[in-house]
């Protein structure tokens, strides 16, 4: 029989301790999904590439402010990851070619923009009232890019929980804003 595996939160505290072996156990576990999740997101696997570092390099920085009762680590590693990949998608590469295209614009007016803007403030709001268990699963899914079975794999529980703890955070995030209006 072998020895339990060392959860995320504990090597998330070793690593806060400074102790390299915590960060390479860590680093073995989550870098190729964090890396397709960057590749989905980015599509450029330099960028991607680039992501991933940055993404460990701000666990070994801020690993001090994990705090276990507020989630698991990978939770909290995946926040990082979703933070570093947008912060790339923001950070693209200034354009090689001397005459671009003349492209239809697709930005958004300012009254869309603000429409959407409000959307998203609503619905992150939301996602506040909602219990910790229900809201990791939702955040995951929709901020982190995971499937349902990634997510169980993840957070090392059923796919049937998963899956009733985001259909019960969806009916209560709907409920809020439904009566917010």
């Amino acid at each position: 029989m072998s020895a339990p595996e060392v959860t995320d939160g504990k090597l998330i505290e070793q690593i806060a301790a400074g102790e390299r072996s915590a960060f390479e156990e860590l680093y073995h576990r989550y870098s190729r999904s964090v890396l397709g999740l960057a590749l989905r997101r980015i599509g450029d696997r330099g960028r991607a590439e680039d992501s991933v570092q940055d993404v460990f390099a701000a666990v070994w920085r801020s690993a001090a402010s994990y705090d276990r009762k507020r989630g698991p680590g990978g939770a909290w590693l995946y926040t990082i990851a979703r933070n570093a990949i947008v912060d790339a998608q923001r950070r693209k590469p200034a354009p090689t070619m001397a005459d671009p295209p003349e492209v239809v614009s697709t930005d958004l007016a300012p009254d869309e923009e603000a429409e959407a803007s409000w959307n998203s403030w609503r619905v992150h709001r939301a996602l506040e009232t909602l219990p910790e268990n229900e809201r990791s699963v939702i955040a995951l899914a929709y901020f982190s890019g995971l499937s349902q079975s990634e997510i169980a794999a993840f957070l090392q529980i059923p796919l049937g929980t998963v899956k009733t703890r985001t259909r019960s955070g969806l009916a209560r995030l709907a409920d809020t804003l439904e009566g917010e209006l």
